[in-house]
């Protein structure tokens, strides 16, 4: 019986410069499958812009241009004035001298929507210094840094904070424009910030703590200096921990003390997470004023279920309120090496009394999986079978029937080590298969195109095929 078709791939607007709109569109139709393309449209990040960020250690792959291109970042569509007057992040037009001229959308929506192909803008926060998706080494945009996260010292940190005024406004605007100006078929939102907690965990000073964050919580009754003071005990506790030092009844129920000596570190926690999906809640409404029919997905992090605190954070269920579609990102070769630098910052403080091979099997148990042992999981990956297959149907249990999941498949996701698991066909073809058998109803193939060998993209067409999605 046939399906429903959604085969979407993520792309950056290189590819169509450097291989020709008509010339992509008809490999991705013919060769992959693909009907929906997810092109990232702004950003600062080679992952969502660029060529292969991984070609040092990958190679390149069998289409494009092999040759580096360092990205300057921006918008590849032309803003339009009348809808950024309420900030004052106006100029922020692409400066990289193969796209000048270019508007992204204006050249490829057409071609595609011929070819019977829908179009859907791909946009992730943050957009700024992004470590390992090639992040470009200067923003150009005028005061910027005025916009800027402030941490628990007081210091200015390296993205701006989502609760500035000026910041939240340009998104809105930025999705307003591309709902109003171009025949888009709907938007692809990722939300990647870590939480306070989340900070300390990873070893960093918690944010953030600017005059539009006091603001807020202030509104809400929180007393902002008293959640300040209680992460700086917070914060000196992992930095013991991180540091080796004993604690008389070991680092978990230490932390545990801790926590329990200041309440204050939750309510501040639950008013960023709060404030963190208000600006995915934003968006789908903007999405919806402009355009009813227009779809509003969410990319969600593969951290939300290789983190048991993030995991708790956001349930399924409540994503469905603000989304048409959700996709888990599943990048199965790369993922154990991505397990493995999650659980090593858990292991370096509260979990730091057991080792990863002790605690490993718990934690698999606690979130579900199913995999390679923790001395093996970078070299092997995670398998299709047990990985893609368990967390879409995780991810279908959640969402209750009220949206459809889209796996995320990872092929030629970059990886950062050369022993580091590969993408073949095979893993593609397993991916696919194991999706709709855990009841997902599409997929998308991620992070880039650019980087994708179209030999592993002949695993997926292989298993649409057997699917019977044509």
């Amino acid at each position: 019986m046939a399906r429903k078709k959604f085969v979407g791939i993520q792309i950056s607007p290189i590819s169509f410069i450097d291989e020709g709109v008509e010339t992509v569109l008809e490999t991705l139709q013919e060769r992959a499958g693909v009907n929906v393309l997810m092109i990232g449209t702004v950003s600062w990040l080679g992952l969502k812009a660029g060529r292969s960020i991984s070609s040092a250690l990958d190679g390149w792959p069998d289409h494009g241009v092999p040759e580096p291109l360092t990205m300057q970042g921006g918008a590849y569509f032309n803003p339009h004035p009348a809808f950024y007057t309420n900030t004052f992040i106006k100029d922020f037009r692409a400066g990289d001298a193969i796209l000048q001229g270019v508007d992204i959308l204006e050249q490829v929506i057409p071609e595609a929507h011929r070819r019977g192909m829908r179009v859907m803008p791909e946009l992730m926060e943050p957009l700024f210094k992004y470590a390992g998706h090639g992040s470009t080494n200067t923003v150009s945009i005028a005061n910027l840094p005025q916009c800027l996260e402030v941490d628990l010292f007081g210091r200015h940190g390296q993205e701006p904070c989502t609760n500035h005024l000026d910041y939240r406004l340009w998104w809105h605007s930025m999705i307003e424009d591309q709902c109003r100006s171009y025949a888009i078929d709907g938007i692809m939102w990722c939300n990647e910030r870590r939480s306070p907690l989340d900070q300390l965990i990873a070893g960093l000073a918690p944010s953030c703590f600017c005059a539009h964050c006091r603001r807020e919580a202030q509104a809400r009754g929180i007393d902002v200096e008293g959640a300040r003071k209680a992460f700086l005990e917070l914060y000196d506790f992992f930095q013991r921990a991180r540091a080796n030092e004993d604690f008389v009844d070991g680092a978990l129920i230490e932390f545990l003390r801790v926590l329990l000596r200041n309440p204050e570190i939750l309510i501040w926690e639950r008013f960023w997470l709060e404030r963190n999906k208000d600006l995915d809640r934003e968006l789908y409404g903007q999405v919806k004023w402009c355009n009813a029919d227009l779809e509003f997905g969410l990319n969600v992090w593969n951290r939300n279920h290789f983190n048991p605190l993030r995991k708790a954070q956001w349930p399924w269920l409540e994503q469905t309120r603000y989304a048409d579609w959700v996709k888990p990102i599943t990048y199965q070769h790369q993922s154990g090496q991505v397990y493995v630098k999650e659980m090593s910052d858990f292991h370096r403080s509260l979990l730091r009394d057991l080792t990863p091979q002790e605690f490993t099997p718990i934690m698999y148990k606690l979130l579900g999986l199913n995999e390679a042992p923790w001395d093996q999981l970078v070299q092997t990956g995670m398998d299709p079978d047990t990985y893609v297959y368990g967390q879409c149907a995780d991810a279908v249990r959640g969402v209750q029937g009220k949206v459809p999941v889209y796996m995320g498949i990872g092929v030629d996701a970059p990886r950062v080590q050369a022993d580091q698991a590969v993408c073949t066909p095979d893993i593609v073809y397993r991916s696919v298969l194991a999706t709709y058998r855990a009841g997902g109803q599409g997929v998308i193939f991620a992070p880039n195109y650019a980087s994708m060998k179209l030999s592993n993209l002949d695993g997926a067409r292989r298993a649409l095929r057997e699917l019977g999605v044509e």
